[in-house]
């Protein structure tokens, strides 16, 4: 009788088990699970079949005129429910026309919000970090000269939906560079583009 009931809390143990690993491997495959991104601010003309290479820049303008320009890339792990993360890093360089320049590092994800997986339209993607995808998120930052912001990257490729802007918008201190530098078709600059793995 013991001895029964020994195999029984086993049985019990194991099918618990199987049922939690499917239930984990059906969660983390369905749609609307946690997306893992890669951002970049990017190099590239514009114009297919033209590369598309890490390493741009992109600019944005506050109120008052001055222009801040920042380069930079990062990762992201973005839950369900397109809320705050810790799970961020990255960070590139800033210049601002009024004077100063550094660097700054990414410290969470506010939110990211995925449009839709972009056309393929013949660019040669040399990023390739997953699928090439539209959508927008914004991100804590420092900055290397003390004060903090929220960077807001958008990307309008290939077949996205209306609504977005293509480049970046940022806060530093209390400034908002908000007016975003749009691309010009041809010109290396202000371009962005999301790879969800």
């Amino acid at each position: 009788m013991q001895r029964n009931r020994r195999y029984w809390w086993l049985g019990m143990f194991l099918a618990f088990g199987a049922a939690l690993t499917l239930l984990t491997t059906f969660a983390s495959a369905a749609p609307g699970g946690a997306q893992h991104v890669r951002w970049d601010i990017i190099s590239t003309t514009g114009i297919p079949p033209a590369p598309i290479n890490p390493g741009g820049h992109a600019s944005a303008t506050a109120p008052d005129g001055d222009m801040i320009t920042l380069t930079g890339s990062g990762d992201f792990v973005a839950p369900a429910n397109g809320g705050r993360s810790s799970a961020a890093t990255g960070g590139g360089t800033w210049t601002t026309t009024s004077g100063g320049g550094g660097t700054y590092t990414v410290t969470a994800l506010v939110t990211w919000q995925f449009a839709n997986f972009q056309t393929d339209v013949g660019f040669i993607d040399n990023i390739d970090e997953g699928r090439a995808a539209n959508g927008v998120s914004v991100l804590k930052i420092a900055f290397s000269d003390g004060s903090t912001g929220v960077l807001t990257v958008g990307c309008h490729g290939p077949g996205a939906p209306p609504g977005i802007f293509e480049g970046i918008a940022t806060t530093k201190g209390y400034k908002t560079y908000y007016t975003v530098v749009p691309p010009v078709g041809g010109v290396d600059a202000n371009r962005t583009i999301f790879h969800v793995r």
